[in-house]
């Protein structure tokens, strides 16, 4: 930019002055570059998203005493991250489906299958047999910073390959879903979603996909989750692998408890919080162990255990068939017991009534 002159005159005579402005942006080059970045990345990974049809058996009430089992229609999102047809998606898109369809960027339409799901994390991986396909790159969600511009793509009500354009507003945020587990590090996106955009792609401004679609919070505005993909990395390999994620579990049900302050103290615990055993699964770990209802679950093995998230949290893959050590608060007594965990099995558990 050109240097501006100054006449300056201070005792009659004429004299000049030069000053430099400094150079500011233009709100026309910004939004030009914003616009460039934001197509840019469409460009890129739209191919590789697709719409997810499905049909789901459900009882569907027909009068005031009768039900009957119909076929009931659904879509969500997905996108192709490997070159031979596997496709991310969310758990509640997929689950139970008695049909999947999946349709491309270009219109062509393909069934797919099932080759994983986990509704712990809320994420499936299902495939489809098709020549020439485009997939995305997954990225690298533990370097996401606050204020990062973020893109969303996916089919809201579904209108095929949708794009809305947000920031990461928060990180580190916890999610639960339908099943009731705890998702720990879920992206916060102000990114427009709609139901349909569920197992869509977030993206980044390189083009990599540091997110997959999930949850909105009705009826705030601009809230919105996505599973971050160092979690869908780690669920897509086993999922490709096992077809599911094992888990161990020690078959109790229970709930959050606070410990009363006179047994914290007489029984010097590092902290008051627990879960209450409310009943178990018969011939589970638990029953075999001598487990019984009322029981207070304070730790596992080394690691306190200050509610179910916990529990869940530490009930890993690596502790199946793994001796373990429960400490348990039973009446005024603290006490530890030996248990093996089992791997989680699909399926209702059985209970024991409480007496």
């Amino acid at each position: 930019m050109d240097p501006i002159t100054i006449p300056v005159s201070a005792t009659g005579e004429a004299t000049e002055r030069t000053v430099h402005e400094s150079p500011r942006p233009v709100d026309g080059e910004l939004l030009d570059a914003y616009s460039r970045t934001v197509v840019s990345v469409v460009e890129k990974v739209s191919p590789s998203v697709v719409k997810i049809d499905i049909k789901r058996k459900m009882l569907v009430r027909q009068s005031f005493f009768n039900q009957a089992e119909q076929e009931v229609p659904g879509s969500g999102s997905g996108f192709i991250f490997t070159p031979d047809g596997y496709i991310l998606t969310n758990s509640h898109v997929v689950h139970e489906a008695s049909q999947i369809d999946v349709i491309l960027s270009d219109g062509r339409k393909f069934p797919a299958r099932v080759i994983g799901d986990d509704p712990a994390t809320d994420l499936a991986v299902v495939k489809i047999e098709a020549p020439n396909l485009v997939h995305a790159t997954l990225g690298d969600s533990q370097s996401l910073k606050v204020g990062q511009l973020v893109i969303a793509i996916g089919n809201p009500y579904g209108f095929q390959c949708t794009v809305t354009s947000g920031v990461v507003s928060a990180v580190g945020r916890s999610l639960r879903t339908y099943n009731g587990r705890l998702i720990d590090d879920v992206i916060q996106t102000d990114a427009s979603l709609n139901p349909g955009n569920s197992g869509g792609p977030l993206v980044n401004s390189a083009g990599e996909v540091i997110g997959i679609n999930s949850a909105i919070i009705l009826p705030a505005q601009g809230i919105c989750f996505a599973i971050p993909s160092s979690i869908a990395k780690f669920v897509a390999s086993k999922l490709m692998r096992d077809g599911k994620i094992r888990r161990g579990r020690i078959g109790v049900a229970g709930q959050n408890v606070v410990i009363k302050d006179e047994i914290v103290e007489s029984l010097k615990l590092s902290s008051n919080q627990g879960v209450l055993v409310v009943n178990l699964e018969r011939g589970s770990p638990a029953d075999r162990t001598g487990l019984v209802a009322g029981d207070v679950i304070i730790g596992l093995d080394d690691k306190p255990v200050n509610n179910v998230d916990d529990l869940h949290k530490l009930l890993s893959e690596e502790k199946i068939g793994v001796p373990a050590t429960l400490t348990i608060v039973r009446m005024y007594d603290k006490r530890q017991m030996k248990i093996t965990p089992e791997e989680q099995p699909d399926g209702p558990m059985k209970r024991i009534p409480v007496e």
